[in-house]
């Protein structure tokens, strides 16, 4: 029982891990997208390729943009602390519970 705890805490941990650093590639594109980057800068390349599928897959299910402004990353990173606040805290007490 003891191994399936660690396992749920791991998991715990690098769910954790990805979403936080999936967040703050969100703000960085967010930040990105206020200014002007050379678009073949292989970091902007980058952060475009890994936050593009889910930008856009978010816009084609609600439409959030207001004044030419996209409001897309927003809903994505309420998404994340979501996801991280749920499921992760939910793993954690889960495991804390098997120990």
């Amino acid at each position: 029982m003891f191994a399936f705890r660690h396992l749920l805490e791991a998991l715990a941990y690098i769910l954790d891990l990805a979403l936080n650093i999936y967040m703050w590639v969100i703000i960085a594109r967010a930040l990105l997208s206020w200014v002007n980057p050379d678009p073949y800068n292989p970091i902007v390349r980058f952060l475009y390729n890994v936050t593009e599928p889910v930008m856009a897959w978010v816009r084609r299910r609600v439409p959030l943009v207001f004044g030419g402004l996209d409001l897309s990353p927003l809903l994505i990173l309420l998404a994340i602390v979501f996801v991280r606040q749920f499921l992760v805290a939910t793993l954690w007490d889960l495991a804390r519970q098997l120990g």
